[in-house]
C-alpha cells in the first residue's frame, strides 16, 4: 500500500504525458509551404518547359500538399485526443487558406520576413498552446441549438450567392470573357450599394456563428460526419475572412486594382508557374470543395432530423461530397487554362 501511494504521488507530480503524436497536424502544416516551394522548383516558370518526368514529380508533390489538411482531418477524428490536440487538428485542416491569408497580411505590412519563417513560428506557438490548453469538456454542455438554427437559416439565404458565384467560375472553362459577362450580371445585385453591405454582413455573421459552433463541438470527440462538418466549417470561416481581406483591403484599397478574372488567377504568370501564386491553387480548390460538402453535411443533418434513415442520409452526403470534388476540379481546371472548345 505504501509503495502504491508513493507511486501515485510521483504520477501526480509528473503531470499529464506530453502527446507528441498529436503534434502531427502541426508538423504537416509546417511542411506545407516547402511542398509548394518544391513544386515550383520542379515546374519552373512559363518560359521553361518541364519534362514529362518533372510533371509527374510535380504532380506527386502537389498531391502530398493536398494530403496535409486531410491528414489533420483524420487526427481530428481521434476519440482519445485531448481537446487542445483536437482543436490543433481542426486548425490544421485550414492550413492552405491560412497560408494565403498570412501571405496577404505580410504584403500589407511590408514585412521583410519570409512567409515560411513566420509560418513556422506561428505553428510552433499554436502547437505549444495545444499541449497546455485546459480541458473545456464542459463547454459541450452549453446549448448550441439556437446558434445552429440561425447558422443554418443564414446559410440557406447565402446558398443563392454561392450557387451563382460557383456557376460564374465554371464559365471560366469557356474563357475569361464568358466569366466576365456572367460576373457583370451578378454584380448588378451583389455589388450594389445595398446588396454588398448585406452580403458582407451575412458572411461575417455566418463566420461568427460557425466559429462559435466549431469551438463548442471541438471540445469533445464527435462522429465522423460531425467532425467533417466542423472541419469544413473551420476552413470556410478562415477562407471567407481571408478572401474579404484580399478583396476589400489588399486589392481595392492597397493595390487599387479590379477584382476580376486576372486578379483571381494571378495574371500574367497564373497559378502554376509563380512561386507565390501556387498557394492559391489548393486554397481555391479546397474552398470550393468544402463549401459544397459543408452544405451537404448540413443537409444530411436536416434529413436525419426529419426522419430519413441514416443510411440514406449518408448516401446523400457521399454523393454530395463526390459532386463537390468534381465541381472543384472543373473550376480549378478553368483557372489553370483548360478550355471547352
Amino acid at each position: 500500500m505504501v509503495a502504491f501511494a508513493q507511486q501515485r504521488g510521483r504520477s501526480a507530480t509528473i503531470g499529464p504525458r506530453f502527446d507528441y503524436w498529436a503534434l502531427t497536424p502541426a508538423a504537416a502544416a509546417i511542411c506545407y509551404p516547402f511542398l509548394l516551394r518544391a513544386f515550383h522548383a520542379v515546374v519552373g516558370t512559363q518560359a521553361a518547359r518541364p519534362s514529362p518526368l518533372a510533371i509527374v514529380a510535380a504532380t506527386l508533390v502537389l498531391a502530398v500538399a493536398f494530403v496535409v489538411p486531410f491528414l489533420a482531418l483524420a487526427f481530428a477524428c481521434r476519440l482519445d485526443a485531448a481537446p487542445g490536440a483536437r482543436r490543433l487538428a481542426y486548425v490544421g485542416v485550414a492550413s492552405p487558406t491560412l497560408f494565403v491569408f498570412l501571405g496577404v497580411v505580410q504584403a500589407l505590412i511590408h514585412s521583410p520576413l519570409p512567409d515560411e519563417l513566420v509560418w513556422c513560428v506561428l505553428w510552433l506557438v499554436i502547437a505549444s498552446w495545444s499541449q497546455t490548453a485546459g480541458n473545456p469538456a464542459a463547454a459541450t454542455q452549453l446549448a448550441v441549438g439556437r446558434w445552429r438554427m440561425v447558422h443554418g437559416m443564414t446559410a440557406a439565404v447565402l446558398c443563392l450567392y454561392v450557387a451563382f458565384h460557383l456557376a460564374n467560375h465554371l464559365f471560366g472553362l469557356i474563357g475569361p470573357d464568358a466569366h466576365a459577362a456572367v460576373m457583370g450580371i451578378g454584380r448588378v445585385v451583389y455589388r450594389s450599394t445595398v446588396g454588398e453591405p448585406l452580403l458582407v454582413a451575412a458572411m461575417l455573421f455566418q463566420v461568427g456563428t460557425g466559429l462559435i459552433l466549431a469551438w463548442r463541438w471541438s471540445a469533445a470527440p464527435q462522429g465522423f460526419h460531425r467532425t467533417f462538418q466542423v472541419a469544413s466549417g473551420m476552413y470556410l470561416s478562415l477562407y471567407i475572412l481571408g478572401h474579404m481581406n484580399s478583396v476589400f483591403i489588399y486589392a481595392r484599397s492597397f493595390l487599387n486594382i479590379p477584382t476580376d478574372w486576372n486578379f483571381a488567377i494571378g495574371a500574367p504568370t497564373g497559378l502554376i508557374h509563380d512561386a507565390w501564386n501556387i498557394r492559391l491553387l489548393p486554397h481555391y480548390a479546397l474552398g470550393v470543395f468544402f463549401v459544397l460538402s459543408h452544405l451537404a453535411s448540413g443537409l444530411r443533418v436536416v434529413l436525419v432530423a426529419h426522419g430519413a434513415s441514416r443510411c440514406a442520409a449518408n448516401r446523400f452526403w457521399g454523393a454530395g461530397v463526390s459532386i463537390s470534388a468534381v465541381i472543384s476540379a472543373a473550376i480549378i481546371a478553368g483557372m489553370c487554362g483548360v478550355r471547352i472548345r
